[in-house]
């Protein structure tokens, strides 16, 4: 916990308030009811001092001085005048000087009616200029990215674009250039502002500058409504504002909460709504017949399906999935397959994460907000920049402006290296070996032992690439365990899927953190579910297997993609091909879906509410604001009608009494409340367990034996922000910015293969691809990179023999 400031009484406007000693004096009035206007100011960026427009009186030694507000800290006594003619006439100055060269086209701007700029000209303006000469011009507007538009003829030069592109996210991809009155914001010469984070320069713009070509023209803000809700791009849950206007979603913006984002979003978290409106969307359901799908009516698909899974033995029936949407979605889907159809076999988890037990229950488990306070942070894992971007740059921030050290580990270089106290590469298959000599303290290690050994430590852990063993991570958490006052966080990157874990979507686990083999845990759950099927199930690799051998007949696939995401993509394409009924509940034709014999559409992003889960472990309400496309139904609610059709009534006749009952029936969950997440102590949302829960399974990392794997050339391969997934396909405004793949080589490497950059290879693992090279120094000699699911790496898979051929001339 950080240390209490002392507080220092100041006179602000003759009156003595008390404040935090150190506190910007901007920050102190407004929190005493005084607002000072304020343009290059933001609270997560550095003061700067740039646009003058906070000057305010501070009284001194030397008599009353003009200082800005928001780079002076309050101190004892000081005395403060905020409303004072000079103060008045000086920011009537600062406006004017602004508005001398800024167009008057509010009309047609897309921030008139939310423009700090309008605002406060109003508010502290003069009300008319002296300025009658011609404005300056420049060609308008400039496309700075795929995402980004830039209208230098607004810009009022303050700051926070390249501020927040430089201190924050790292990418100082736009700057300011020239001097005096051709100051101008420009992106370097053939380097397009590609940045993962342009978005956020658009919130934060206090003028029209900086527009976002999804949103450009689309609405009003006046025509605009809005809902707050977390973001289940991936397992962060970033806090949202979707914004709608005429029941469709034209816009997301951040929520500065300080649990989780700041208030900052990927760009994929920020433009990914468009894929609600996507004419694939699916959104009646579909029976397959004679090879192909018909729409057909709700009352049709959930009596067939109700049917055919009540023909099969029950230990014949298995569900994946559950991950991409609420935890009420997911309790519904595994309370439906444990006491509806009676299986075991059910997993969120797609062959690509870690043990349930270690992911959902580690004890002690960390919280993004301790990156505030720890000495020294244990990277191994995901490059944080490609799969969980909001929490790159909270540990970017703790590395840059918290004074924390940052120690590496990862098969090539990350997003976070250049902010790193120690990096460190290996070839994928050596991490144990890594992490003995690292343990050990040897050699090239050392210094980064000594580092680990300065507390308190948060440890980062999950899997750095598909290829790695899953139980390595949990092997390094249980190093971490015995540095000072370490706490784990372990890392997995799919939306809701620690929320899945908790709700029992795995064979491992029941509903609340309760281990299958934990008796009186089962046994309080049958008092409300009826009788459980006996010991663990199967998990995804164990279900795919079970239905290409015949051991399964029957999947039930939620939100699930296993033919894009399972490490061996023919696995699962051979797994749903033999088997004999295939449901799918989908959003969009996904790979998968295509195998179904029946599909349910289902809401997506603004047409579902309920709670998610993140992996810290924090609750957070996920709210509706639009109306689903056509006929699609939340899961929960189509599976209550498939329950009541097989004979079971599950009483859920709102996901409010859904939410009701998971916080009676699952333990971790006890007391957790919409209405405090909604309105009350806990909207930042509540880490659990809940306040009249308790958590039954407080798991300790085990220092598991992992084998080192060997080969002359192995191959990594992980996930990237911009991939093929179903929805990203389905988003036209960043559909665009997937990578067309590569294949990149250690400098050797390619020189023994005799191929240099941009040459093709032929490449074998599970599927073959064929692909461009990239030369990267940063691998291992020996490692071949492949990024995961895009469209020119898709069925390549992540498991099996590694063969490399190059394209010579002549070949097809």
């Amino acid at each position: 916990m950080a240390e209490e400031r002392a507080t220092v009484t100041i006179n602000l406007d003759g009156v003595d308030i008390q404040v935090e000693s150190g506190q910007a004096l901007i920050d102190a009035a407004e929190l005493a009811g005084t607002y000072i206007p304020r343009f290059c100011y933001h609270p997560r960026l550095k003061p700067v001092g740039l646009c003058r427009a906070c000057l305010v009186e501070v009284e001194g030694p030397r008599g009353t001085a003009l200082v800005p507000s928001c780079t002076t800290p309050v101190g004892e006594g000081m005395i403060v005048h905020t409303q004072s003619e000079t103060v008045k006439k000086a920011q009537e100055g600062v406006l004017e000087f602004l508005l001398i060269n800024h167009p008057l086209d509010c009309p047609v701007c897309d921030k008139g009616g939310e423009c700090p700029l309008q605002d406060q000209a109003y508010a502290f303006g003069a009300g008319e200029t002296r300025f009658v000469e011609e404005k300056r011009h420049y060609e308008k507007p400039i496309e700075i990215s795929d995402l980004i538009l830039l209208d230098r003829e607004r810009c009022i030069l303050c700051g926070r674009c390249t501020r927040f592109s430089d201190e924050v996210s790292g990418d100082p991809l736009i700057e300011f250039k020239d001097r005096g009155n051709y100051v101008q914001v420009m992106t370097f010469p053939d380097e397009p502002f590609a940045s993962y984070f342009s978005g956020n320069t658009v919130q934060i713009c206090p003028v029209g500058a900086l527009t976002a070509k999804p949103y450009r023209f689309k609405a009003r803000p006046w025509d605009i409504d809005g809902v707050e809700s977390v973001s289940l791009v991936d397992a962060v849950h970033s806090k949202i504002s979707v914004q709608t206007s005429h029941n469709e979603i034209v816009r997301i913006y951040g929520i500065d909460n300080d649990a989780t984002n700041h208030g900052w979003l990927s760009d994929k978290d920020r433009f990914i709504f468009n894929y609600g409106q996507s004419e694939d969307r699916l959104t009646t359901p579909l029976i397959k017949e004679d090879g192909e799908f018909k729409e057909a009516t709700w009352a049709e698909a959930i009596t067939l399906v109700s049917e055919r899974l009540g023909s099969f033995d029950a230990d014949k029936v298995a569900g994946i999935g559950g991950a991409r949407s609420t935890n009420e979605d997911a309790y519904v889907f595994s309370k439906f397959l444990r006491s509806v159809v009676g299986t075991p076999h059910l997993d969120a988890q797609i062959g690509d994460g870690l043990n349930a037990a270690f992911a959902a229950a580690v004890t002690p488990r960390a919280e993004i907000n301790d990156l505030e306070t720890v000495k020294t942070i244990l990277l191994w894992g995901p490059d944080l920049k490609e799969e969980l971007p909001v929490l790159y740059l909270r540990v970017r921030r703790a590395a840059t402006e918290l004074g924390a050290n940052l120690v590496i580990f990862h098969p090539r270089r990350t997003g976070l290296d250049g902010v790193a106290t120690h990096t460190f590469q290996y070839k994928p298959g050596t991490g144990p070996d890594v992490l003995r000599k690292l343990v050990a303290g040897d050699g090239e290690y050392a210094e980064a032992r000594r580092t680990l050994g300065e507390g308190p430590v948060l440890a980062l852990v999950g899997r750095t690439g598909l290829t790695e063993d899953p139980d390595l991570a949990e092997a390094v958490a249980a190093f971490a365990l015995d540095l000072p006052d370490a706490r784990i966080m372990p890392l997995m990157r799919r939306g809701n899927v620690f929320g899945a874990l908790d709700m029992g979507v795995t064979p491992a686990l029941l509903p609340g953190r309760v281990a299958i083999d934990d008796e009186a845990g089962r046994t309080a759950l049958e008092e409300h579910w009826g009788p459980l099927p006996d010991g663990a199930g199967l998990d995804t690799t164990g279900i795919l297997e079970g239905l290409a051998s015949g051991q399964l007949s029957a999947l039930v696939l939620n939100g699930a993609d296993p033919i894009r995401d399972y490490p061996t993509p023919s696995t699962a394409a051979a797994a749903l091909d033999v088997a004999e009924f295939v449901v799918s509940f989908e959003m969009f034709m996904s790979d998968s879906a295509a195998y179904a014999d029946v599909i349910f559409p289902v809401v997506g992003l603004g047409e579902v509410e309920g709670t998610a889960t993140n992996l810290e472990g924090r609750v957070q309400k996920v709210n509706r604001i639009v109306l689903p496309a056509g006929m699609s139904r939340p899961v929960w609610s189509i599976l209550n009608d498939l329950a009541a059709t097989m004979g079971t009534e599950f009483d859920a006749a709102s996901v409010e009494a859904v939410g009701a009952e998971i916080t009676s029936v699952a333990p971790a969950y006890g007391g957790v409340a919409w209405d405090r997440l909604s309105w009350g102590d806990d909207k930042e949302g509540l880490v659990l367990p809940g306040p009249d829960g308790t958590q039954p399974l407080e798991y300790t990392p085990i220092d598991r034996s992992v084998p080192v794997a060997s080969g002359h050339r192995v191959l990594h391969t992980a996930r990237v922000l911009y991939d093929d997934g179903v929805m990203m396909r389905h988003s036209p405004g960043i559909s665009g910015l997937a990578s067309r793949g590569a294949a990149y080589l250690h400098p050797r490497d390619a020189s023994v293969l005799a191929v240099t950059e941009g040459d093709e290879i032929d490449i074998t693992v599970d599927g073959e691809v064929r692909l461009p090279v990239v030369i990267d120094p940063s691998l291992v000699e020996g490692t071949v990179y492949v990024p995961f699911n895009l469209a020119a790496t898709a069925g390549l898979g992540a498991v099996g023999t590694l063969r490399i051929d190059a394209v010579r001339g002549g070949d097809d």
